[in-house]
């Protein structure tokens, strides 16, 4: 959740005079509808990747405003020559695939924008600019019909609501993310690059929540490693994980604490502790993120195996731990 939607202006070079147009745009979508608008023109205050840049601006956008233009509307539907307006073939092809992943979310946040002087005609073709809704903007004006629709669309509120009684999404003041897709960890496109051996990828219980895609970190005798780590390639390709931690049901000892770290890019963030029958629901932005670690552990674990083995024969407790990570899910 953030206090404004983020929005990324896609649109090609034509003209000096187009370009001074869009900037205006942005200027009035930033100052006077209160959007978070990032535009490539106020970012060239020093050497960059423009290439990189765009990926990570369409990444990690709400919406995506798509400038409508003839030029525009030939190199993102691929009808350019290679070497000509490669920025906007770029972002093209990056939307068009964002498309074909999912039509349905991704139809919803690229909102086609006509500005004065053009048409529909200058939507891309791959944007549907007859079928799917577009938005023609008149002048810079909060009260423009085309401005209206556009913010509407943003904040996801329809002209006329159904009567429903539910609160609507602004009445707090806060901006609610679209909905996004989550994918567990634990498939065979996110395998852990590494794992200690004493984690097992099994269901789990949690407070009396069966979770199905889960990650135990059990010991036997003693534990071949006292922390139980797992870490995964993110690759850049997702934006939110979340998982729910906390001690097993059928722990057998029921006094036990867990504690739950996660590291991005190593780089520890706050961590949680849970008791048996009170698991946490623990959250990370990860839009920028190549590794992530999972680290779980108690702090009274006998660390040496000779140790454990003096303290189990002995009769005394080697504060085994039993624990989970229940449904690791990352989103984009």
């Amino acid at each position: 959740m953030t206090a404004r939607p983020r929005v990324f202006v896609s649109y090609s070079h034509d003209s000096e005079e187009h370009k001074t147009l869009v900037r205006r745009f942005a200027d009035f979508l930033a100052t006077k509808v209160g959007l978070e608008v990032h535009l490539d023109q106020w970012a060239d205050g020093a050497r960059i990747d423009w290439s990189r840049w765009a990926l990570r601006q369409l990444k990690a956008a709400d919406y995506t405003i798509a400038i409508a233009s003839p030029w525009y509307r030939r190199r993102t539907d691929g009808l350019e020559s290679p070497h000509i307006g490669r920025g906007s073939q770029f972002e093209g092809a990056i939307l068009r695939d964002l498309l074909t992943e999912d039509i349905e979310e991704y139809t919803a946040r690229i909102l086609p924008v006509v500005l004065p002087g053009r048409s529909i005609d200058d939507i891309p073709q791959f944007l549907s600019p007859y079928s799917a809704t577009h938005y023609i903007v008149q002048r810079f004006v909060r009260e423009d019909p085309g401005v209206e629709d556009l913010v509407r669309a943003i904040r996801r509120q329809p002209r006329y609501p159904r009567p429903s009684g539910e609160l609507p999404p602004f009445e707090d003041g806060t901006y609610v993310r679209p909905a996004t897709r989550a994918k567990l960890l634990l498939t065979r496109e996110l395998t852990p690059v590494a794992k200690s051996s004493d984690l097992r990828v099994e269901a789990a219980t949690l407070n009396g929540v069966h979770y199905g895609n889960s990650l135990t970190y059990r010991c036997s005798a003693f534990c071949n490693d006292p922390r139980g780590v797992v870490e995964y390639d993110l690759g850049r390709r997702y934006r939110r994980f979340s998982v729910t931690a906390g001690v097993l049901d059928d722990a057998r000892d029921s006094r036990q604490i867990g504690h739950f770290e996660v590291y991005l890019d190593g780089v520890r963030q706050p961590g949680e502790s849970a008791k048996l029958g009170s698991p946490v629901l623990i959250e990370a932005e990860v839009a920028e993120v190549l590794r992530l670690q999972l680290v779980a552990y108690r702090t009274d674990t006998t660390a040496h195996p000779m140790l454990a083995g003096a303290r189990m024969a002995g009769g005394l407790s080697n504060g085994l731990p039993e624990l989970a990570w229940g449904d690791p899910t990352v989103s984009v």
